[in-house]
C-alpha cells in the first residue's frame, strides 16, 4: 500500500481548520433554534412568570405590588390598577392585562407589541423589543392566570381632572 502524502498549502490549511468550525457553528445555531421553537406550554406559562415578575410589568398593572415589595398573591397579578398616572398626556390608568389578553389572540398580542405607541408611563419600547417568543411567553403566562378583576378606568384627558386618585408627574423643563 501506498500513501501519498503532499505538502499542504496554506489554503488547504486554511480549509481544514475552518470546515469543522462552520459546521460545529451550524449546528449550535441548528440546536439553539429547535430549542427555541420547541419550548412546551409550560415552559412558556414559566418563563412568562419570570418576565412578568423582573420586567416590572407588576409595579403599575398589580395593585399594592410596588409598595409592598413584590408581596401580593400571583392570583391578583396583572388586574390592573385604579391609580392613575397624570402628566400633560393628560390621565392614564394600567390596563387589567387578564382581560386584555383574554380578549386576544396571541398574534394579535405580539402585533401590538410592536406596533402600538402608548401613552406614558407604559414603556411600550420595551414590549417592541422583546423577542417574539418572550411575548407569547408573557401573553401565555397571562392567559394561564385567567380572567379576573375589572376594567381599569378610562384615560382622562389633559384638561380634565381625575375623579380618583393619581400620581402628577412634573411638567417638562421650559
Amino acid at each position: 500500500m501506498h500513501f501519498f502524502i503532499r505538502r499542504a498549502t496554506p489554503i488547504h490549511v486554511l480549509l481544514a481548520l475552518l470546515i469543522p468550525m462552520l459546521a460545529h457553528a451550524a449546528d449550535q445555531a441548528r440546536g439553539r433554534h429547535q430549542a427555541a421553537g420547541k419550548l412546551t406550554n409550560g415552559q412558556y406559562v414559566e418563563r412568562g412568570r419570570y418576565l412578568v415578575r423582573t420586567s416590572g410589568c407588576n409595579d403599575c398593572h398589580t395593585a399594592g405590588y410596588a409598595e409592598s415589595g413584590g408581596n401580593v398573591p400571583e392570583k391578583e397579578w396583572l388586574t390592573g390598577n385604579q391609580l392613575g398616572w397624570r402628566g400633560p398626556w393628560g390621565t392614564t390608568y394600567p390596563a387589567n392585562l387578564r382581560l386584555t389578553m383574554h380578549e386576544i389572540s396571541e398574534d394579535e398580542w405580539i402585533r401590538a407589541a410592536r406596533t402600538k405607541q402608548l401613552r406614558p408611563p407604559m414603556p411600550w419600547f420595551a414590549l417592541r423589543d422583546m423577542s417574539d417568543d418572550d411575548l407569547r411567553a408573557v401573553h401565555r403566562f397571562i392567559k394561564y392566570l385567567g380572567p379576573a378583576g375589572s376594567h381599569a378606568p378610562a384615560y382622562v384627558g389633559p384638561d380634565e381632572t381625575p375623579a380618583g386618585p393619581y400620581v402628577q408627574f412634573p411638567a417638562p423643563p421650559k
